[in-house]
């Protein structure tokens, strides 16, 4: 009877000690993922800084085509009257 118990007891320390070795193992594993999460986190606030100044470039190279390109056009025209007006004479 004394021998079972003592049995018993051996192989609960055992699963015990099992169960705490997975345990570590799942914490170890929290912790990976934790610290993937955060790198995650902070390359997504990243590229969303990134987009966002992207965004304003656009916007704001936009607004200098609707300068430039106008003006542009402007001396195409006044280039080709110049060409025109002294190749006539």
């Amino acid at each position: 009877m004394i021998r079972t118990l003592e049995e018993i007891r051996d192989n609960q320390k055992l699963q015990l000690s099992q169960q705490a070795e997975v345990l570590e193992l799942q914490r170890e594993q929290f912790a990976i993922t934790r610290k993937q999460t955060d790198r995650t986190e902070r390359i997504q606030d990243r590229a969303e800084q990134i987009q966002a100044k992207s965004s304003q470039l656009v916007a704001g190279s936009r607004k200098a085509m609707m300068v430039i390109l106008p003006f542009i056009l402007v001396l195409i025209v006044y280039v080709s009257w110049l060409f025109f007006h002294y190749v006539a004479r």
